[in-house]
């Protein structure tokens, strides 16, 4: 039995992480860890989690009782909390915010994209979860790198529901600005646009393409809906055909035949891919769960793989809370 500490368990990876944890059929929580909930049951925030488990917050940390960390704090907190705190060397760590993920002389962490780095997670010791927007848009066009066709610049545009803003309530989040709203932020300029061309160019080799990224906010709690437009004068038969071929042992991201959609992928760890040609232009599109296969689910897959689970236990899931 693999034995999990959460620090950072009231948000909404927290509590998704929980869900999962609970039904996964080799591991335990031993803590969860929420300096301002200590002393209360989790279901008090997590109300999904109702007649499901009896496991309250803590401010304690037992590291020596465990054998992985999942770290759902926001971003920038990660790197300063392993700063102040020891944390035993044979203890996995699996971070959920950026601070881990572009490569660099100054840590050991591994990006956690299962479908890209698979052999260096199962020999890691940490590993840096990738981003949620990033995940959906490096599941559309990695094939693509490995082809060689990403020549040109990218035109990226992807639509995420309100839960990937976190739990914290702030203007563009709560329910009456969001309703029957729509609106963009951070365009060409997203934090995770250096994670996706650092993962581009690991399977092509070289990037000089752009990556043209505008982010929207959606009037719906949880998903990632991208598409992405690159110009290339590949045959689209060959172009699926390398699509197909590039998931064919992924046992959570799929190539679609048919044009795909949102509700396909929610409350799943999936990730479903469509493409299509217009003259010299593909159109990809790529969707996920921004809270599973964005987060926690693809947390929870590394997990396995670090461990030598099998990859998809714990992750055939229930429909979540929210």
């Amino acid at each position: 039995m693999t034995r999990a500490g959460i620090l950072g368990a009231a948000g909404f990876t927290g509590g998704e992480l929980i869900r999962l944890l609970l039904n996964h059929p080799e591991v335990e929580i031993v803590f969860a860890n929420s300096e301002s909930n200590a002393g209360n049951p989790v279901s008090d925030v997590h109300e999904g989690l109702v007649g499901d488990t009896d496991l309250r917050f803590t401010d304690t940390m037992p590291f020596d009782q465990v054998d992985v960390v999942f770290l759902c704090f926001g971003h920038g907190k990660s790197e300063a909390f392993l700063k102040e705190h020891a944390i035993p060397e044979q203890v996995r760590i699996i971070d959920l915010a950026q601070d881990f993920r572009l490569a660099s002389p100054s840590h050991d962490f591994v990006y956690g994209l299962p479908e890209l780095n698979k052999e260096r997670i199962a020999k890691a010791r940490h590993i840096a979860n990738p981003g949620c927007f990033a995940t959906c848009i490096q599941l559309g066009l990695l094939p693509a790198a490995r082809m060689g066709i990403l020549q040109d610049d990218i035109a990226v545009n992807a639509i995420t529901g309100s839960t990937g803003a976190g739990q914290k309530p702030t203007a563009t989040t709560h329910f009456s600005w969001r309703s029957s709203n729509m609106s963009i932020y951070k365009p060409f300029q997203h934090q995770h646009v250096p994670e996706i061309r650092q993962s581009l160019l690991q399977e092509q080799g070289s990037l000089e393409a752009s990556i043209d990224f505008i982010p929207y906010r959606g009037d719906f709690t949880r998903g990632i809906f991208a598409t992405e437009v690159v110009k290339t004068d590949a045959d689209i038969n060959d172009i699926v055909a390398a699509y197909k071929a590039y998931y064919a042992d992924a046992p959570f991201t799929h190539y679609v035949e048919r044009p795909i959609d949102l509700k396909q992928v929610v409350n799943t760890n999936k990730a479903l891919v469509h493409c299509e040609k217009y003259g010299n232009k593909l159109l990809v599109t790529s969707c996920i769960d921004n809270l599973l296969k964005g987060a926690v689910g693809q947390a929870v897959q590394n997990m396995n793989i670090m461990f030598g689970i099998d990859e998809t236990a714990g992750l055939r899931l229930k429909p979540s809370a929210f």
